[in-house]
């Protein structure tokens, strides 16, 4: 059902003519008269994005901050979802990012309030965002822990089937857990492996009543870029197993932060197998009853598993890479070919076995789902294609990582095909005003843009540091900027940066110091924007993070933050005549200014900006020097 459109229409004007008149008398006179400070920059780009809706275009919206992008592209959004009849979405980098959009004091409940708008916003987080109430279960059965208990007390009765269906409400998102840490929240979320078509508490389920609630969105879905990935790369499959998308239609789409939608994409459409995982699915359904012949197939399935990972371990490169480059020998190929014979055979075995009612039905449905993306993802791996793949190391457990192909392609033809019209917007999409860098890692060809500057004044309320500084040094050059219990925020370029210096901040320091991870991300944030914690540190929030005022008044940029050495980007690396300038430096440059940005929020906000530069940084430090509004000073 469509909401009643903020403005009138005539049959004189057409709706974008009408939307036009509109945009300019809100942003000119309507929130100016309700304190909402009146913007070139803004009005300019609320301007552009009505064009690029009539012209069905994809907008590179570069606006640096301060311009106040979120209302600039929010209120042309809710105006085409109410004439559309179909909901705009908002994709933004992360889980985080959504949470800020959506907080009491963000500009989306403050714009609705200032026009009298009653505006429908829905969430749509990614699956393992959720509660998984199997996994919580199964957690429960073989962990004694606290927390898990703690879980359990806090469901809603009709979870347990002790009130009425009728009175189901969406619950069990990560952020209704924020003291869980990170590991502790990965043993009772969504996983892949798991068979929500088969569940039998699918219908008491947090994820399924949250999809429900959104799938009826009239207005605006504000989701991530990587839950956004999965739903354009499993639409078609879905469609064919008679599922729903995991998104409905919408009328645009705003890729906030958008210059890290290649990143996302990349993720989405990656495949993965792991040590453990076949193991323990296999071990599941080893029941009494089952036949002689499928017993004997998964422990030969199993053996030559455990074979091919410890091969694969062996073949991965020697570095402290977090991606490990894979040396493709010919016995290598081999096993993982003789794993995929196995496997064929034995989804063979289990038609016979699913007649037979011997093993648990979901069991077996996420055995067979499992094997089925097991022999697609270890073909790809020993065919002779141009797939990239790589082993990463996950808590000590080996994970193998295959990805089809890079994804220009893929998303050139499933995304930018259409005539949906599409907004990127954020303050950094541009190197030096080039936006050929980003449209050609997306797979663009056809787009319009524009930048504009930030309407703050640097010179007065930023001053910028370089700090050259060895790598054993940085830990204690930061420790000594933090003494004077300012509040800071650190960003690393790699969890494993981060960890580093964690592990050398002195027992004295620790309830000084919050640590992405530690904690539900969020409320991490929530705590420092409050005072509670002086100092943030984090490997993600290069961008989107906004705490204004005396909340944030130092940022220290601990690593500069290049791509590392690993198979995903030496693959776009042997694509470009000159890797250095054509990959390395625009992603450097593109997040560093990412960084920076953190610091200066609003009108009132001033602050430092401290820049760790180690030995190998010194040759870049020209290029670095270009996208600071301020002149850098250097301490030696």
């Amino acid at each position: 059902m469509k909401s009643k459109m903020p403005f009138p229409l005539s049959k004189e004007k057409s709706f974008y003519e009408s939307l036009n008149d509109w945009i300019g008398d809100t942003l000119y006179d309507d929130l100016t008269e309700k304190g909402f400070e009146c913007r070139d920059e803004q009005i300019f780009m609320a301007f552009q994005i009505e064009q690029a809706l009539k012209e069905k275009q994809v907008l590179f919206a570069e606006a640096g901050v301060g311009t106040g992008k979120t209302i600039a592209y929010l209120l042309p959004a809710i105006a085409y979802a109410r004439y559309t009849g179909r909901p705009a979405l908002i994709s933004c980098a992360d889980e985080t990012l959504i949470d800020q959009l959506v907080k009491e004091d963000g500009d989306i409940k403050k714009v609705g309030e200032a026009l009298d708008l009653d505006i429908d916003v829905r969430l749509a987080k990614a699956r393992d965002q959720y509660l998984c109430l199997k996994r919580l279960e199964e957690t429960g059965d073989t962990s004694s822990e606290e927390y898990i208990e703690w879980i359990e007390d806090s469901l809603p009765e009709f979870v347990h089937g002790n009130a009425s269906l009728q009175s189901i409400s969406p619950y069990g998102e990560r952020s209704d857990f924020p003291d869980l840490s990170d590991e502790q929240w990965k043993t009772v979320n969504f996983h892949p492996i798991q068979q929500c078509a088969a569940c039998d508490v699918r219908n008491r389920c947090g994820q399924t009543i949250h999809r429900n609630h959104y799938r009826e969105a009239v207005e605006i879905i504000i989701c991530s870029h990587d839950f956004y990935m999965e739903h354009i790369w499993t639409k078609e499959s879905r469609k064919r197993q008679g599922q729903l998308p995991l998104l409905p239609e919408v009328s645009m789409i705003v890729f906030d932060e958008g210059h890290l939608l290649e990143y996302s994409a990349q993720r989405a459409l990656t495949y993965e197998v792991q040590n453990s995982t076949l193991l323990n699915l296999l071990e599941r359904i080893m029941v009494d009853g089952i036949r002689e012949h499928t017993l004997q197939l998964m422990e030969r399935l199993i053996d030559t598993h455990e074979a091919f990972f410890t091969m694969l371990v062996a073949f991965a490169e020697a570095t402290d890479n977090e991606r490990k480059a894979l040396e493709k020998t010919p016995e290598l190929l081999e096993i993982g070919k003789e794993a995929v014979r196995i496997s064929t055979e034995l989804l063979e075995e289990f038609v016979f076995e699913g007649e037979l009612f011997i093993i648990p039905e979901y069991d077996l449905k996420m055995v067979e789902e499992y094997l089925d993306q097991y022999i697609y993802s270890m073909e790809l791996f020993t065919s002779q294609n141009d797939a990239v793949d790589w082993l990463e190391d996950r808590k000590g457990e080996a994970t193998l990582v295959i990805m089809p192909r890079l994804v220009t392609d893929i998303l050139k033809e499933k995304l930018f095909s259409s005539k949906t019209p599409i907004v990127f917007s954020s303050a950094t999409l541009s190197v030096g005003k080039d936006f050929s860098y980003l449209a050609e890692g997306l797979g663009i060809q056809d787009f319009i843009s524009f930048s504009v500057d930030s309407p703050f004044d640097y010179e007065e309320v930023m001053k910028v540091y370089a700090t050259d500084v060895t790598v054993e040094e940085k830990a204690a050059r930061a420790l000594e900027l933090l003494a004077d219990g300012e509040q800071t925020l650190i960003l690393f370029k790699s969890e494993k940066s981060m960890n580093r210096f964690k592990e050398q901040v002195p027992a004295v320091w620790q309830d000084r110091i919050a640590f992405e991870g530690d904690r539900e991300l969020s409320s991490l944030v929530r705590d420092f924007q409050q005072k509670q914690v002086p100092v943030l540190c984090s490997y993600h929030l290069w961008e989107g993070l906004d705490i204004p005022q005396d909340a944030l008044t130092r940022v220290i940029i601990y690593d500069l933050p290049l791509p590392p050495s690993d198979p995903l980007f030496d693959a776009k690396r042997k694509q470009a005549e000159d890797p250095y300038r054509e990959v390395d430096v625009p992603f450097m440059l593109l997040r560093l200014r990412q960084g920076a940005g953190r610091l200066i929020r609003t009108s009132e906000d001033s602050g430092t900006i401290h820049l760790f530069l180690d030995d190998n940084d010194q040759k870049m430090k020209a290029e670095i020097e270009g996208i600071f509004p301020v002149d850098i000073q250097t301490i030696k």
